[in-house]
């Protein structure tokens, strides 16, 4: 069971992990689920336990933070709120661009925290990373999110909105997280 409503998210995981794993989307009578943990972890978890509970079926869940070197971490685990609660993602991208407006570092890291949370008590998790630098301005028609921003290292200068979706989840942080999380499951 997925536990993400976002559908854009839910197709990238079902790519990653393939026939791997059957996911089921997330039941739309279970509501939001409040993400008010500190970390990548505490919310990957509450979203899977949530779904777990609620259904009575394992749930797979992730969490994912854009941290940036010249501002700290941030966004980290509020990337997606980075524009305040009801932001959509141009709106982060244009409030992290202008922030970085006159940085001379734009080193960054995407890092994904996965979470499989069992009926019986058990989970599992994983953590992917991918380094790279953030544009000067948004390149790219794919991807979703930050993707339009994030150049990653070893990806010939292209950000992640400009690479083919197998080619950027064959490299992506949540790629890494997922196959790590699937080997775990022994598929």
């Amino acid at each position: 069971m997925a536990a993400t409503a976002n559908p854009h998210k839910l197709m990238e995981i079902a790519a990653i992990l393939g026939s791997a794993v059957e996911l089921l989307p997330r039941p739309a009578d279970l509501g939001e689920v409040v993400e008010d943990g500190e970390t990548l972890e505490s919310n990957a978890r509450l979203k899977a336990v949530s779904v777990c509970e609620h259904t009575g079926q394992a749930a797979v869940a992730d969490d994912t933070g854009l941290e940036v070197t010249a501002l700290g971490g941030l966004p980290g685990v509020k990337s997606a709120r980075y524009a305040g609660e009801h932001a959509e993602d141009a709106d982060n991208r244009r409030k992290l661009l202008a922030e970085l407006e006159d940085a001379a570092d734009r080193s960054a890291r995407f890092r994904t925290v996965a979470v499989v949370a069992f009926p019986d008590g058990r989970e599992l998790l994983a953590e992917g990373t991918r380094t790279g630098i953030i544009a000067v301005a948004p390149r790219g028609r794919g991807g979703f999110g930050y993707d339009p921003v994030f150049v990653p290292d070893g990806g010939g200068g292209r950000t992640f909105a400009e690479m083919p979706p197998d080619e950027k989840n064959a490299v992506s942080h949540r790629g890494r997280a997922f196959r790590a999380l699937a080997a775990q499951l022994g598929r």
